[in-house]
């Protein structure tokens, strides 16, 4: 778009964009306009595989190590601040070696009837060491106390270290989080979750498809061993909401219809 835009449409087309990433979107056809009645330029001979690797991705562990290391840490906490203290102490996510400062665990209830499971953490977060610190998690805190449901909580991410520019999570780091994700609904015996987002819902869901098709729809989280499930709800990511404020109704219907069940005589 031309640099004399209207600012009008550059928020316009930025709030589509971010439409897009939210509903899973992921990839472009190319960044720029591509003449295709053009014979096409010859390729470059492939680069040997070190060069296009970049030291910081050389120095970051095995992933596979890295997994049997996280779920021997996570089996290993009989409490949550055992198994914060097993997190701080873990040194396997790729995120580590990208930039990421310390690790966001959780706030919230203890005892909880429901596990609220988001992306990961932002830089809000990771500068308050407290998962949802910034305005996004002002609007869940706020969504949660209408509901009822601020004491009875608990919320975390599906990742536990910021990623470079708070974009997603991949689903190798998820994948290297997932046994102290997991841990922590083990403790903690929650009756539901409630998964907000894309990454985080094709994550806890074992789902491709993306968020606005998967939002309100009742799904089933189960531990790796089989030895826990639990019914789970995905919806959309309060930043999301934030971009699109006439979603926050969905939302809002997707919240009563998690408190329909966690209390059907009250409703």
């Amino acid at each position: 778009m031309h640099p004399s835009a209207d600012p009008a449409d550059l928020r316009a087309l930025e709030s589509l964009f971010a439409f897009w990433r939210d509903a899973g979107v992921e990839a472009a056809f190319a960044d720029e306009p591509v003449d295709r009645t053009l014979a096409p330029p010859r390729p470059e001979p492939a680069k040997p595989l070190l060069q296009a690797v970049s030291p910081v991705a050389r120095n970051a562990p095995d992933l596979s190590s890295s997994l049997i290391e996280a779920r021997r840490l996570a089996a290993g906490a009989q409490t949550l601040e055992q198994l914060e203290a097993a997190l701080s102490g873990f040194d396997g996510c790729p995120l580590l070696y990208e930039g990421a400062k310390r690790p966001v665990f959780m706030r919230g209830s203890s005892t909880p009837d429901v596990v609220v499971i988001g992306e990961a953490p932002s830089a809000d977060d990771e500068a308050q060491g407290r998962p949802f610190a910034g305005a996004p998690g002002r609007l869940l805190d706020r969504m949660l106390a209408a509901a009822g449901l601020t004491e009875r909580a608990l919320i975390t991410n599906t990742v536990f270290w910021r990623p470079p520019g708070d974009r997603p999570p991949s689903p190798q780091e998820q994948d290297v989080c997932a046994p102290f994700l997991e841990r922590t609904i083990s403790l903690t015996r929650p009756r539901l979750l409630l998964v907000v987002g894309a990454a985080s819902a094709r994550s806890v869901l074992k789902k491709d498809e993306g968020i606005l098709s998967l939002r309100g729809r009742w799904g089933e989280w189960r531990a790796e061993d089989g030895s826990l499930a639990l019914p789970a709800l995905p919806t959309l990511h309060p930043a999301f909401l934030l971009r699109q404020p006439l979603a926050k109704k969905k939302a809002w219907s997707d919240l009563l219809s998690l408190t329909a069940r966690l209390d059907p005589l009250a409703s």
